[in-house]
């Protein structure tokens, strides 16, 4: 007789792992909620699990980093509309699809609208391991780059101006120059740029820019 993990999870190959965000389960399935938590428990990656497509949108801290272990087909919201919803709020959260009735056009569907994997179950689970590995680093990043946008678009017309300048190499003396304004009033900006981007040095700074425009 199955135990629970094997039912639905296959393989048992340790892989190394590196997974410092939250990991959610959203299917309707008991049993498989409580396979999946049973298997990724051993390997040291806990799990939040959900019923359904609304009750992980109302509870889970979908604007933070994260990977959601995702079933496209459930009563109410499907994956995919749930995916939708992720996307129109600019979530940082990687999504990974999990199911038993995927097809060709449903994955091309998911990877074109930024999920991360496509699994069918069983699943096995080093792949599925591995797959939550990338979703959170693909999460991480994804939310350092949300951060610098939010960051970049609160800039005031002066302070875009400056730190154009600044990405160039231009000091303050170069820059007061260029835009005919005080030096005094250059280092007030920068100051200003410094805090919005939380960067500690112009190194730090022009990483966030970069972040910002791709």
């Amino acid at each position: 007789m199955m135990n629970m993990s094997q039912e639905f999870v296959t393989g048992s190959v340790v892989v190394e792992h590196d997974v410092s965000v939250p990991v959610y389960v959203v299917d309707d399935d008991e049993s498989v909620r409580d396979s999946l938590a049973f298997m990724l428990g051993g390997y040291d990656i806990n799990v939040t699990n959900y019923a359904g497509g609304q009750a992980f949108l109302d509870n889970a801290e979908i604007m933070q980093p994260g990977c959601v272990i995702l079933d496209s087909r459930m009563p109410g919201l499907r994956g995919q509309e749930v995916q939708a919803i992720l996307t129109q709020c600019h979530s940082p959260l990687s999504i990974i699809f999990l199911t038993g009735h995927g097809d060709v056009s449903m994955a091309v569907d998911a990877f074109k609208s930024g999920a991360v994997d496509f699994l069918q179950k069983p699943v096995d689970g080093e792949k599925l391991v591995q797959a939550i590995t990338i979703a959170a680093e693909k999460s991480l990043v994804r939310s350092e780059q949300l951060s610098a946008l939010l960051s970049y678009q609160s800039l005031t017309e002066r302070e875009l101006d400056i730190l154009l300048l600044l990405v160039q190499g231009k000091r303050n003396q170069q820059i007061a120059n260029d835009l005919c304004i005080a030096v005094r009033t250059v280092e007030v900006h920068r100051s200003s740029l410094m805090k919005k981007f939380n960067a500690k040095t112009i190194a730090e700074l022009v990483l966030q820019y970069g972040l910002a425009i791709n």
